[in-house]
């Protein structure tokens, strides 16, 4: 078992009020590809495997994909394609490697893994605790029946697409007027406490008024602003409210490539262009 399995699907929408946040696949694009690919609905949960070191077999045969960080999967010892329905025979063993780009691999099972929903979903919140707990060793989960057939849907994208977007954040008069251009013209690094609640920047300070503000619902993506004036950038575990002020807001197209910076990897931000068309 590497460092973190855990259940994910689209997240826990519609609760935000009440102090429960989003969660689900932190790479949502990815973990959509590995469903379509084995025949599952778009609500279908599936397990986030975070640098590695899965090992699982199933009862029964089903088909599985494997998507995200390019992890390498062996079923039965023997190399398995990334990005594709692949038949796992019942009692065999899937293992997924370490990746050499990325962080976080997606497998989905034709079918679902069909632990019990809380509050309409299977995610697990590594912050609250709500959710199914991480997957540990020796688990058996259920899955469910099998909706719709495997097929090879479409490519699996690059493991990076470039540079992040950036969009204005809502508490502009706590920075100062460049502070989009200092976020897009500084380099940053990702810092080893980041998790799936925040991605934490290293690199420039970011001069900021001092103080708080009253907390207040913060949006996926918020890029907020402690005192120290080092940016952190609200994942899917983040909490309901918030104190520090938000000078950015990361477009939700490009989050994916957030869920799969490893510590240490440069994190290149640019402005975000007006919308076309």
């Amino acid at each position: 078992m590497g460092p973190q399995v855990l259940v994910q699907d689209r997240g826990r929408f519609g609760y935000a009020h009440l102090g429960v946040p989003r969660a689900g696949a932190l790479d949502g694009p990815a973990a959509a590809l590995a469903n379509r690919l084995v025949g599952n609905g778009p609500d279908a949960a599936v397990l986030e495997v975070l640098l590695g070191g899965l090992a699982v077999s199933a009862t029964d045969a089903c088909w599985v994909a494997v998507t995200g960080a390019r992890a390498p999967a062996r079923i039965a010892g023997v190399a398995v394609a990334h990005g594709q329905p692949v038949r796992l025979p019942a009692g065999a063993e899937l293992t997924l490697g370490a990746p050499a780009i990325g962080m976080r691999s997606y497998l989905a099972v034709g079918g679902g893994i069909a632990v019990a929903p809380l509050l309409g979903s299977r995610a697990t919140d590594t912050l609250a605790g709500v959710g199914p707990a991480p997957v540990a060793v020796g688990d058996r989960l259920p899955i469910g029946p099998a909706v719709g057939v495997p097929a090879a849907l479409d490519t699996p994208r690059p493991p990076s697409a470039g540079a992040v977007r950036l969009l204005p954040g809502p508490h502009p008069a706590w920075f100062a007027a460049d502070v989009l251009d200092r976020l897009a013209e500084a380099a940053w690094t990702a810092a080893a406490a980041s998790d799936r609640v925040g991605l934490r920047l290293e690199g420039a300070v970011l001069d900021r008024r001092s103080g708080e503000l009253p907390s207040e619902g913060m949006v996926l993506g918020a890029v907020q602003v402690p005192p120290d004036g080092r940016p952190v950038v609200l994942l899917a575990d983040h909490g309901p409210t918030g104190g520090y002020p938000v000078a950015a807001v990361i477009h939700p197209d490009d989050l994916w490539q957030l869920a799969q910076v490893r510590p240490g990897e440069r994190v290149t931000l640019r402005v975000a262009g007006p919308a076309t068309g």
